[in-house]
């Protein structure tokens, strides 16, 4: 995050650029007339179910809250906005909140911004703006990868980098023809340079550039527009989601975000697979190859931190994650120093550190996990399901009639109906898309509230973390190709042994309960084999999706990828650069 700014009385100027913000004349009325006028707006907007803004130059946010109040003042019925944006050089939420004090009138629409301000870490980050029906995907990083990886299609642009002379890059040929790559029909462009440069560059990438009046100081700016006419789009309106695990609630709560009406079936209902389980940690997979697979787990889990906080089911915070054969501290020190994960929140631990973090001694150290999170999966499942019809059958078949896609029970019985299915069941989803190539892993864990947990969540080849009444949970098993439920007394005595490798005096106070005292539980998860998750339309099935194969990171990776599939669903962008989408892309094994 950045504080190289001086304060001046109209305002913050970055000593990066040598160049300030917004105009000294009033930094509002300039967002208002060089870019929301310059785009048509509000204009372009009526009549249209679905929008999208693109902005090159977060800054301040002030455009931003400037185009949500706007939007909330003239937003047609039924109407949600979609925002990208992307900012090289974030500045610090507290100078954000600083500078967008000088216009109390934004109070409302600069407060969303400000609760959802990025932590600094690389990449995309998902901000919800609450009562506009609008969300922003702002991506932290340089203006070529952010547009290079988004995959929507703007309706219109603010080009708002500092000034060509003092910041080229923004400028570059390539730059504005990935602008005009991710531009719908008709989009059009606003921009308070004229220099000649930008000028021959929009050109050159299919843009008819206009000058107009400027603002203040300004004799001049620019409006373009790309040639065809804008689409009109009617987005889904209705959809079943099959499975009321994670995945499914998660998929519920994105697609209700979108607007979509959702009804739920699942044979026996909320969490009763494997997100029934009496608490779920949250925290990410560490992959020393820093590639995309890392930054798929990295993104996911700010993500879901993000929600769960706001989710009212967190009762414990922080994790450890101990050093073992595979997770040596040389790979876990390349993690640490990767900003793909928020700033100082990973760190190094002794084995002295460890032992006070767990509260019994460890021969071993680890890493630190600050964001990490406990949590009770009941009020996950219901607080994302609410307003949702629920259905407890049993799903069978699919049928295509009138327009809608019919959810069948065993005797033919029509369970429900939508536009659009997406089918979250789990261990069941393999029977229905063998293309994903689904292997069944059965776990069984094991939980008491006869012993008071101690020091912090843990991990290593087993965990540990405390139950929302103070117990103990541990395990778990990994049966490959292992479809059982029955709970197995070989299997708590493996756990117990893993339990005792990460966690010995935890362990010997569980031996010494009594049998009766620890109670099992054990589920089937299912992984593709190349163990990343299915998320997507299944192809030659328009209008199906799955989202399955978490693995035992469904906690983790269940809330940005039902975000990715909702979006897909309903043809808005998906927080999901495209390189991550192709990775859990459903038809990858057929290509």
């Amino acid at each position: 995050m950045s504080d190289d700014l001086d304060w001046t009385e109209s305002g913050p100027r970055s000593r990066r650029f040598d160049d300030v913000y917004f105009s000294a004349v009033d930094g509002l009325a300039e967002s208002r007339a060089v870019y929301l006028a310059g785009a048509g707006l509000p204009q372009a907007w009526l009549g249209r179910q679905r929008f999208t803004v693109g902005e090159l130059g977060f800054g301040t946010g002030l455009n931003i809250a400037a185009l949500l109040q706007l939007w909330r003042e003239t937003r047609p019925a039924g109407g949600r906005l979609s925002i990208f944006s992307v900012e090289a050089y974030p500045i610090t939420r507290e100078a954000a909140a600083r500078a967008l004090a000088n216009w109390p009138e934004l109070t409302d629409a600069a407060a969303p911004l400000l609760d959802g301000w990025p932590d600094g870490r690389r990449g995309f980050h998902r901000i919800d703006l609450p009562g506009f029906d609008a969300s922003l995907d702002l991506y932290i990083g340089e203006v070529a990868e952010a547009l290079a990886a988004w995959d929507g299609l703007a309706d219109a642009w603010f080009l708002d980098g500092f000034a060509p002379a003092h910041n080229p890059e923004m400028w570059r040929d390539e730059v504005l023809a990935l602008t005009a790559e991710r531009s719908a029909p008709g989009a059009r462009a606003a921009t308070f340079t004229v220099a000649g440069q930008v000028r021959r560059g929009l050109a050159t990438a299919g843009f008819e550039v206009e000058r107009r009046p400027g603002f203040g100081r300004k004799r001049e700016r620019l409006e373009a527009i790309r040639p065809g006419a804008p689409w009109a789009v009617t987005p889904p309106r209705s959809a079943v989601v099959i499975g009321a695990g994670v995945a499914g609630a998660a998929l519920v709560r994105a697609l209700q975000a979108l607007g979509v009406a959702c009804s739920l079936v699942d044979a026996d209902g909320l969490g009763s697979g494997a997100s029934g389980n009496p608490a779920a940690l949250a925290t990410p997979r560490f992959d020393a190859g820093l590639g995309a697979q890392a930054r798929l787990h990295a993104q996911a889990f700010a993500r879901a931190v993000r929600l769960y906080r706001d989710s009212g089911a967190v009762f414990a915070e922080g994790a450890l994650q101990l050093e073992t054969p595979s997770r040596s501290r040389d790979r876990f020190a390349r993690v640490a120093g990767w900003d793909g994960f928020a700033p100082e929140s990973l760190r190094l631990l002794s084995p002295a550190e460890a032992s006070l973090r767990l509260g019994e001694p460890s021969p071993i150290g680890g890493m630190d996990v600050r964001d990490a999170l406990v949590l009770e999966p009941r009020i996950v499942l219901e607080a994302w399901t609410a307003g949702c019809e629920v259905r407890i059958a049993r799903f069978v078949s699919l049928l295509r009639r009138e327009g809608l896609w019919r959810v069948l029970g065993g005797d033919g019985e029509e369970l429900a109906a939508g536009e659009i299915v997406c089918l979250a069941m789990g261990a069941d989803t393999a029977a229905f898309f063998p293309a994903g190539r689904l292997r069944h892993v059965r776990g069984q864990l094991e939980h008491t509230e006869a012993l008071a947990f101690s020091g912090t969540a843990a991990a290593w080849g087993g965990y540990a973390i405390p139950t929302p009444g103070g117990g103990v949970l541990f395990g778990a098993t990994h049966g490959r190709d292992d479809v059982g439920r029955d709970l197995r007394g070989e299997d708590r005595a493996r756990n117990l042994d893993e339990l005792a490798k990460g966690r010995p005096v935890l362990a010997a106070g569980m031996a010494a309960l009594s049998p009766d005292a620890i109670h099992s539980r054990a589920a089937i998860r299912t992984a593709p084999p190349d163990h990343m998750a299915l998320a997507g339309p299944i192809p030659g099935q328009p209008g199906v999706h799955i989202l399955t194969g978490l693995g035992g990171r469904g906690f983790t990776l269940a809330p940005l990828l039902a975000e990715h599939v909702a979006a897909l669903a309903v043809g808005a962008p998906s927080p999901l650069p495209r390189d991550l989408a192709r990775l859990v892309a459903p038809g990858r094994f057929s290509t």
